[in-house]
């Protein structure tokens, strides 16, 4: 009884370390100095988040002379795009490689998740080509197969796998295609394309247009409400607004740095935004939950929907809710309530004190008399009891709250203890 027992337990151990651990694809690769190149660009143009943030996933690495052949050509977010379609949605390690059912698969990639990629540019096609080869190459009909497979780097079963190719795989268009620079982009054009006319009007208008060009040459991230968050219940009306609020209010729908969706997930500070200044923090707070990631400001919430723009180091994400900073829509502090109003008895003659008439009786003992107010006791007095015996209590609701690394400790030594005991039994 007792070995089944243990080994239940350290399953049950190992499966709850597994489930909390996540893999940091940039910490992998600084052990291998032959992709610090390949490394360098996942991480400038925040793939390494978005690889960080799934829990199945294989990246197809070029060694440094691939990636500087690479890089040496195109700008940021064109490599981007090209680093988007070696990160494959699947865990393939060398053995599943060559066990391909009918020898050729097509595998879903970051790049098809960004929006970019019309048809099936987002899929890589690997096929088996026998003897011990393995040929990769975009799912675009008449594609060549132009990388292979040359050997395995590191594996973390069944989270993370990552393979070396000999050359980037590249799809139809995607070295080709135009990088804007952000002063060339058209800002309100995309967001009234986008569904999100209500704020770019709001933002013209304002002339916060400016300070957001202006600030996205050196990194942008907006969060533009589409035209029917202005619509919803609960969100106030912006025509009393005063024009420095108006202006701080667009202003907290952007933060500045590029923060695409990938780095959303993984964020766990609260992040500033251009409203922020010494007078308010005017940042807000991020979660996910899988693909889903939601920014809270205090005041409500909302969802971040879908990619406008991702063009290295800008980005333009529709939100389903205005944002609203707690600074200018949270509510203050409620007043203490007023005394109850006590009804004043009808004067009376001023009478002199004097023993109280026989006719008057005493309060009966049965009646319950409100509490004495608290007074000082000599220590060690009965009084003393109820106030440590209240104390006790306080402390013990506090100890309830238990911060993670404390939980994890305690589930360690808990398990420790119990495996020992019944391996000494």
């Amino acid at each position: 009884m007792a070995a089944p027992l243990t080994s239940l337990l350290l399953f049950s151990f190992s499966f709850f370390f597994f489930t909390i651990s996540a893999h940091n694809i940039t910490a992998i690769l600084s052990g291998f100095p032959d992709y610090s190149e390949f490394n360098k660009y996942l991480s400038q143009t925040k793939l390494d988040d978005e690889i960080n943030s799934r829990t199945t996933i294989t990246v197809l690495a070029l060694n440094n002379g691939a990636m500087s052949a690479l890089a040496g050509k195109h700008p940021l977010s064109v490599i981007k795009n090209a680093l988007s379609l070696l990160v494959v949605l699947d865990y393939y390690d060398p053995t599943k490689l060559h066990q391909i059912s009918k020898g050729t698969t097509l595998s879903t990639t970051l790049y098809q998740t960004t929006g970019n990629a019309p048809g099936n540019l987002g899929f890589v096609n690997i096929t088996d080509l026998h003897g011990g080869k393995i040929g990769f190459g975009s799912a675009a009909p008449g594609s060549k197969l132009d990388s292979s497979y040359t050997k395995s780097v590191k594996q973390i079963p069944y989270n993370i796998s990552i393979l070396e190719i000999s050359a980037p795989i590249i799809a139809p268009g995607i070295l080709s295609a135009p990088a804007p620079s952000a002063s060339d982009v058209n800002i309100t054009g995309l967001l009234v394309k986008a569904g999100c006319k209500t704020f770019a009007g709001l933002l013209q208008s304002s002339g916060v247009i400016k300070t957001f060009q202006t600030a996205a040459e050196k990194g942008l991230t907006i969060f533009a409400p589409n035209d029917e968050a202005f619509k919803a219940a609960g969100v106030p009306d912006l025509s009393k607004l005063t024009n420095a609020e108006l202006v701080s209010l667009l202003q907290y729908h952007a933060s500045p740095g590029y923060s695409p969706k990938g780095t959303l997930k993984t964020t766990k500070d609260p992040i500033s935004t251009l409203a922020t200044n010494g007078a308010g923090k005017y940042d807000m707070t991020v979660s996910s939950a899988g693909d889903d990631v939601t920014l809270h400001t205090g005041v409500g919430s909302s969802r971040v929907a879908d990619v406008v723009l991702d063009s290295t180091p800008f980005v333009i994400l529709t939100v389903d809710s205005v944002l609203l900073p707690q600074e200018l829509f949270g509510k203050s502090p409620s007043p203490a309530p007023a005394p109850e109003p006590v009804s004043a008895p009808s004067p009376t003659p001023v009478a002199t004190p004097g023993p109280a008439p026989a006719s008057v009786e005493a309060p009966s003992p049965s009646l319950a008399s409100p509490p004495a107010p608290p007074v000082d006791t000599p220590e060690g007095s009965p009084s003393d009891a109820p106030a440590d015996s209240a104390n006790s209590s306080t402390d013990d609701n506090a100890g309830v709250h238990v911060s993670a690394p404390g939980l994890i400790a305690t589930l360690v030594s808990v398990s420790a203890t119990v495996i020992c005991s019944i391996l000494l039994s």
